[in-house]
Order: structure tokens, then C-alpha cells, then sequence
């Protein structure tokens, strides 16, 4: 019998992440995109003042890569007219969203070989959505995220650039979707 079990619970007091994710969740990020204008409307029109992630365009909706991914493989899906709400989609659309999840699932799947998704969307500013438009994040998981570097340094550390998940992607997309 256990009398002096305790449960020790793994904190994390830092994140690894590449380049400039630390200043991204300090709230810290360069101003290179003007904060009046939406960024991912900017994406859709092509503007030289954001990077560009998108790794496939179907009837009027966008799937890019995160620029500060969770994981490896983290993917956003977004109508290409700027909306706020899910609610302000027709069910047409709200199907093709679906569709397109479903796709995106079946690329990661084959690109990446996770064990399961975190699939969501954060609306509003209580859901801590830092763009208000509409987007869907789909987040490859694996089942022993955790390494040694996690546990012993209280970090966690990110092993893919933006760039290397685009390209996977982009290939993806062509191979997967027949």
C-alpha cells in the first residue's frame, strides 16, 4: 500500500520554439503585417507583406501551415471571404469546410503518421483567437510527445520549420488528393 504517494506534475516554465514563437505568445511579434488589416485576407490576396504558407486553394476555402506551429504538420483551414463566425457560412460551405478537414486528416495522415488530431476552432476574443477570421486548426498528436528535454528542462521542443512543413505539404496535397 502507498502511504506517501504524491503526484508530481511536470510544469513548463519555457518553450523551444524556432525563431520567434517565444515573442509570438509574449505578444511580442514585429508589426511586419499592419494590425488594421487582416493577415490572413493578406494571405488569400497574395500581399508581399506576409509569408505564405498556403499548401492548397479549393472552392473558395485556403489550407495553409501555422507559422508558429503547435506541432509538426499544424495546418489552418480558412474561407477565403473574410468571416468572423461559423455561423455567418451557408451550409455549403460549412460542408466543404468539412470535406476539407477530412482531406487535410487523410494528408497528415500519410505525410506524417501521427496517433490522432486536435481539430478546432477558436472564436472570439475569450477563446484566445488572435485572428478574427475564421479559422480551423488541425494539429497532428503523437502518443509519446514527451521526451527528455520535455521533462528534465521543463521545455518543449519544436522539430520542424514552417518552410520544411510547407513543402511536405504542398507534395502532400498533390499525391494524397486523387
Amino acid at each position: 500500500m502507498l502511504t506517501n504517494f504524491k503526484l508530481k506534475v511536470c510544469m513548463y516554465k519555457d518553450h523551444l520554439y524556432p525563431v520567434n514563437k517565444k515573442e509570438y505568445i509574449k505578444n511580442k511579434r514585429k508589426k511586419e503585417h499592419d494590425p488594421n488589416k487582416c493577415i490572413l485576407c493578406s494571405v488569400r490576396d497574395g500581399k508581399d507583406d506576409v509569408k505564405s504558407l498556403e499548401v492548397y486553394r479549393e472552392r473558395n476555402f485556403i489550407i495553409t501551415v501555422n507559422l508558429y506551429p503547435y506541432n509538426p504538420g499544424h495546418i489552418m483551414i480558412f474561407p477565403e471571404k473574410h468571416v468572423e463566425d461559423i455561423r455567418e457560412l451557408s451550409k455549403k460551405e460549412r460542408k466543404i469546410l468539412d470535406e476539407l478537414t477530412v482531406l487535410s486528416i487523410n494528408v497528415l495522415e500519410k505525410v506524417y503518421e501521427p496517433d490522432g488530431f486536435n481539430i478546432g476552432i477558436n472564436m472570439g476574443k475569450g477563446s484566445g483567437a488572435s485572428i478574427k477570421h475564421l479559422h480551423k486548426h488541425i494539429v497532428p498528436r503523437y502518443q509519446n510527445e514527451l521526451g527528455f528535454i520535455d521533462i528534465v528542462g521543463g521545455s518543449k521542443i519544436y522539430i520542424e520549420e514552417p518552410g520544411e512543413t510547407l513543402k511536405k505539404l504542398i507534395d502532400g496535397f498533390k499525391k494524397y488528393n486523387k
